[in-house]
């Protein structure tokens, strides 16, 4: 009663995929997950005005692929790629494998989970009103065309009042439990002088509904019942 359940966790295999997709001997699974945890942290330290949404990494044989989703592409790789070789000299620090780093643009900031709860984080740091910068969040994502609904939960000394609390709004529609609707969601910290404040957001783009070959799905029934007879 009351466990909350991470919405990307739950639909890993049905719609979603893992952030780390590589299969090592379990010997070895604590040094891939330890070098996963620190890129990822280095990124996300490094890049702060890049707006990354999330750092997906693939391991083959002797090599790893750094692929990074961020709104702004051109922070990254700097001027004629200088940046993004220095990334590949730092994270080299990290590991011994060869790094090969591949930056994705995000086209619509306004609909990425992860990007609207650092969006709402930078604002309460900037002593904006808590309550106007979810207001503001959700009406650019659902201006947008792409959101189903949307919702942004804050819990902390709100305004710096002496008691923590949390507050929400929502907006739309966010079937959470059902596994078909693409539920994206983020978390960012925002560290004021009065303390952190925990920021999650909740976004609904849709249903994905896999289309199934009928064909194909009534002459494996065939086959079954002939096989039966």
């Amino acid at each position: 009663m009351g466990q909350k359940v991470n919405p990307l966790a739950l639909r890993i295999g049905y719609i979603e995929d893992w952030r780390s997709l590589w299969y090592v001997d379990k010997n070895q699974i604590k040094n891939g997950v330890g070098e996963d945890y620190k890129i990822r942290q280095y990124i996300q330290k490094k890049f702060l005005q890049a707006a990354v949404a999330k750092v997906v990494i693939e391991r083959l044989a002797d090599k790893i692929k750094v692929i990074i989703y961020t709104a702004r592409p051109g922070v990254i790789i700097g001027r004629r790629g200088a940046d993004i070789d220095k990334l590949r000299q730092e994270l080299g620090k990290i590991t011994t494998k060869e790094i090969a780093i591949d930056p994705r643009e995000i086209k619509n900031p306004n609909t990425e989970a992860q990007l609207i709860a650092q969006n709402v984080a930078f604002q309460l740091e900037k002593r904006v009103a808590f309550r106007r910068a979810m207001k503001r969040s959700i009406d650019n994502a659902m201006n947008s065309g792409e959101v189903k609904g949307i919702k942004i939960r804050c819990s902390g000394r709100l305004n710096g009042v002496e008691m923590a609390r949390t507050e929400k709004y929502q907006e739309g529609k966010l079937p959470l439990q059902t596994l078909r609707a693409k539920i994206d969601y983020g978390f960012a910290e925002a560290h004021t002088t009065y303390g952190v404040i925990g920021i999650k957001v909740w976004v609904n783009k849709g249903e994905i509904i896999q289309v199934v070959n009928r064909e194909a799905a009534q002459q494996k029934k065939r086959t079954v019942a002939a096989e039966k007879i």
